[in-house]
């Protein structure tokens, strides 16, 4: 399956670093990652392919969609995400399920669930009962588009193709996603519970206290615009605080 990675060549190390870490937490993932790149190309390899594209966001995205078929599953991957650790039975229920789904409507599963799709206001009553316990909860709309999770093309191409050919800084983007109306046969779901933890790569182009101590421990070089300074720790995906080590606790048992 195609990773399309959001990325932009300043941002490679973190780029880098997220595609290590889901090696080394899914060492034997379907994934094979498209990453854009401007003027700093890479070594095309089984699990890699390094794309030119324009240096703006938005035609850097429609280029990796450009030749890749409306209906084609594609995991939509930012670099500002990391996988901090995963449910790796529960996350191939999922895409077990996602080959038999003959209804193209069926559009996107984000396997995490933060406390922004806790909110009633942000899902549909629609519940989709897979096996192994899993629900699939309907979204209303892009609330949670940047986390990663599984996408038709089209539904990228929708909502890139809404946006302005100017978009000053990928925060903007935030902003402009709740301005696009979801088209009703672009149905996106969440799994009623996470089997997935993210964590924030960077904010504001400030690397994250998780982040720059996750290169340390993997040995991987830290970005050469990092000042010294960090952001405070950020995970997507875990359950309040005080239960942080019964979270690990149970997610060592699905390893």
């Amino acid at each position: 399956m195609k990773a399309l990675v959001l990325t932009y060549d300043r941002y490679r190390p973190l780029a880098d670093h997220m595609i290590h870490t889901y090696g080394k937490l899914w060492p034997d993932n379907p994934f094979s990652f498209r990453i854009p790149h401007q003027k700093l190309a890479g070594k095309n390899e089984h699990n890699r392919e390094y794309i030119s594209c324009p240096a703006d966001i938005k035609g850097s995205i429609l280029r990796l969609l450009s030749d890749l078929d409306d209906d084609e599953w594609v995991y939509w991957c930012i670099d500002d995400k990391y996988p901090d650790q995963l449910d790796v039975p529960g996350i191939r229920r999922v895409m077990e399920w996602m080959r038999t789904v003959d209804d193209t409507s069926v559009s996107g599963v984000l396997c995490c669930r933060p406390q922004k799709l806790m909110k009633q206001k942000h899902l549909t009553e629609e519940v989709i009962q897979l096996p192994g316990g899993i629900n699939l909860l309907g979204r209303k709309n892009y609330k949670c588009i940047w986390i990663h999770q599984f996408l038709r093309v089209k539904v990228l191409k929708h909502l890139f193709e809404s946006f302005p050919n100017v978009i000053s800084d990928a925060k903007t983007m935030d902003h402009l996603k709740d301005q696009v109306e979801k088209p009703a046969d672009h149905r996106l779901f969440v799994t009623d519970h996470s089997l997935a933890v993210y964590g924030e790569s960077a904010s504001r182009g400030v690397l994250t206290q998780n982040c720059y101590q996750s290169l340390l421990d993997n040995d991987m070089p830290l970005p050469e615009w990092h000042s010294g300074e960090t952001e405070k720790e950020n995970f997507l995906g875990r359950p309040a605080t005080g239960v942080k080590k019964g979270w690990r606790r149970l997610l060592h048992k699905w390893r």
